[in-house]
């Protein structure tokens, strides 16, 4: 259902400094002032918001979460893709691409590879060759971060002449095809713990499914995510999955539930991109 005060609310919360905090008069992070500036495109409220983003990245391309966060992570997949958004293919749009195709899940040590070959500790579960991208460098691949460096490459790839960017790409994928659960969703990083079966989440499986356009074999998870979007009581998971089908050419399916009513900043920009401008995740690309 269409948030008709979303706009106005995110408009009046904006920071001195041109960002959005996760709350109304928090500090400012970059996640929730990437889809504020989103879902206001096109206002000068969003040419603040881009201003202090580009304040914020690093000498070598990557994106720092926040001011105070000297440390880039996987919100450089974020601007990359509001710059391309914006027309803007200079400098800060190319090193962050090439941060991004240097990025990757640290998955497993050595030692803990070569143990799992000796049988001695059972088998993984999942398959360690296939790398996805890490929330922050030196850690293990994630889900929503895989997703969204994804999208930010295949849309990049028409500005991009790197012959690696999709390689990189089709790897990412097969990372997330490999780690979806036996319910046709994704958890936040693996299938299974332990050989204990995990359940999807609404939120990680709509984004997973931005990642995988063009991909075949997809329809249980279409399925499950319709019925997650009928069922689910999250304002914010609701939106995800909106986008997602309505990216696939599904049906929204209306919700049987109440939603829960939160002033979080996200909630208010997503609501407004799933009502509006769901094309924004439109890769454009297969592999």
């Amino acid at each position: 259902m269409k948030d008709p005060t979303a706009a106005v609310r995110l408009r009046g919360a904006q920071n001195a400094d041109g960002g959005w905090g996760y709350f109304p008069g928090k500090q400012s992070w970059l996640e929730p002032t990437y889809y504020a500036a989103i879902a206001l495109q096109g206002e000068p409220a969003a040419d603040r918001a881009w201003t202090l983003l580009k304040s914020w990245q690093a000498p070598d391309g990557g994106w720092r979460p926040s001011a105070d966060v000297q440390i880039p992570s996987w919100s450089t997949s974020l601007c990359v893709r509001l710059a391309q958004s914006r027309g803007e293919f200079g400098e800060p749009f190319q090193k962050g691409v090439s941060w991004l195709l240097s990025s990757a899940g640290n998955e497993a040590p050595l030692w803990w590879r070569m143990l799992l070959k000796t049988k001695l500790v059972g088998d993984s579960d999942r398959n360690l060759n296939y790398i996805g991208w890490p929330w922050k460098p030196n850690s293990a691949s994630w889900v929503e971060p895989t997703t969204h460096a994804i999208i930010a490459l295949k849309q990049a790839a028409p500005k991009i002449s790197n012959s690696k960017l999709w390689d990189r790409v089709r790897i990412g994928e097969a990372h997330l095809m490999d780690v979806r659960c036996t319910d046709g969703g994704w958890n936040v990083g693996n299938r299974a713990a332990r050989a204990q079966d995990l359940v999807a989440y609404p939120e990680t499986t709509a984004i997973a499914l931005l990642g995988l356009q063009g991909h075949k074999d997809l329809d249980k998870s279409l399925d499950l995510a319709a019925r997650m979007a009928r069922d689910t009581i999250s304002p914010l998971a609701r939106a995800w999955l909106a986008i997602a089908l309505k990216i696939y050419g599904a049906d929204v399916p209306a919700s049987t539930v109440q939603t829960t009513s939160s002033p979080e900043t996200m909630i208010a920009a997503l609501s407004i991109i799933a009502e509006e401008k769901a094309e924004f995740f439109r890769t454009g690309a297969t592999t």
